[in-house]
């Protein structure tokens, strides 16, 4: 049996400034509603360098000096794992402007449960929150979610 599996890398980014966060309400089919702007890395790119390009290719904006805050994975039905390495950045400049994948908009944290959010967006901002959450992984057998603390 082969330890070897197919990776897909990918990186979200919260950006964010005193209480407002930066959200994409991204319109492809999956994972729909507010969420983070991100996107998949390409080959032979860094994460840091993707996080940045990435950002500015959905927002408009370029950020400074990324941290790596966690990690998001799952199992897709074609065994593959999605990996999602995550970023939080409160420095950048630029004027805001949207794209293809959804409409960027900043949002006041304390309207969060008015608004239609991705699916497990509220576990995830836990992730970006937490100096002690680390891991967000979906059991491959009930595909429910686990934060994780190491």
């Amino acid at each position: 049996m082969s330890r070897s599996e197919k990776v897909i890398l990918t990186v979200l980014c919260m950006v964010y400034e005193d209480d407002q966060i930066l959200l994409q309400d991204r319109v492809k089919g999956d994972w729909q509603g507010l969420t983070f702007p991100g996107g998949h890395v390409e080959k032979k790119e860094s994460f840091v360098k993707a996080v940045i390009r990435e950002v500015y290719e959905e927002t408009g904006l370029t950020i400074y000096h990324p941290r790596i805050c966690g990690i998001k994975q799952f199992q897709t039905k074609e065994e593959e794992r999605f990996v999602i390495v995550l970023f939080k950045a409160n420095q950048f400049s630029g004027v805001l402007t949207s794209s293809e994948e959804g409409e960027m908009q900043w949002v006041n944290r304390k309207d969060l449960s008015q608004l239609h959010l991705a699916e497990d967006f509220m576990e995830l901002l836990q992730i970006f929150d937490s100096e002690d959450l680390n891991e967000f992984y979906y059991k491959e057998e009930t595909m429910d979610c686990e934060i994780c603390i190491y």
